[in-house]
């Protein structure tokens, strides 16, 4: 028997649950030193009014096996929000069972709820599972842009820089 799947609303109360897949998908992404969030952070981040971001989880038989996190963002030249996909895992056990396309239809729909023209999310250039998924829903990569970041050190050096 198939097991029953759900995709539902996160809220704080779920911040333990998103903790552990937010460790699982690290762990995936070999990223685990790199984590920094704890409940405490994801319950306020979920709870913040308005919040900062939004989550999703996937849940079979009422266990959770997957969750995708997003906020919205805006394009100037299109001058409408979009919503910006974070985070999109699923256990792999849970895999190729329709669990992330599930996701990503959630997504979609509040994506045209609000009147969002796009969905942009970053994907790992090693990660070819999901280049092939996201492919297959139709997703494409981005072209002429590259993603950029300024952190640690950089970013308080550059923030107290009085010049």
């Amino acid at each position: 028997m198939k097991p029953a799947l759900a995709i539902r609303t996160a809220t704080a109360a779920d911040a333990g649950t998103l903790m552990g897949l937010i460790r699982a998908l690290a762990e995936y992404e070999k990223l685990l030193d790199q984590v920094e969030a704890d409940e405490d952070r994801i319950a306020a981040a979920l709870s913040g009014s308005p919040p900062p971001v939004a989550a999703l989880v996937a849940e079979a038989d009422g266990r959770p096996v997957g969750f995708a996190l997003y906020f919205r963002n805006f394009s100037t030249f299109l001058g409408r929000q979009g919503l910006y996909l974070e985070d999109l895992f699923v256990l792999p056990e849970w895999r190729g069972r329709g669990v992330g396309r599930r996701l990503m239809q959630a997504l979609a729909t509040e994506a045209r709820r609000f009147g969002a023209r796009r969905m942009d999310w970053s994907v790992l250039d090693w990660n070819a599972p999901a280049i092939s998924f996201y492919r297959a829903i139709g997703g494409e990569p981005t072209r002429a842009w590259q993603g950029w970041r300024l952190e640690g050190d950089a970013l308080e050096a550059l923030a107290a820089d009085d010049d």
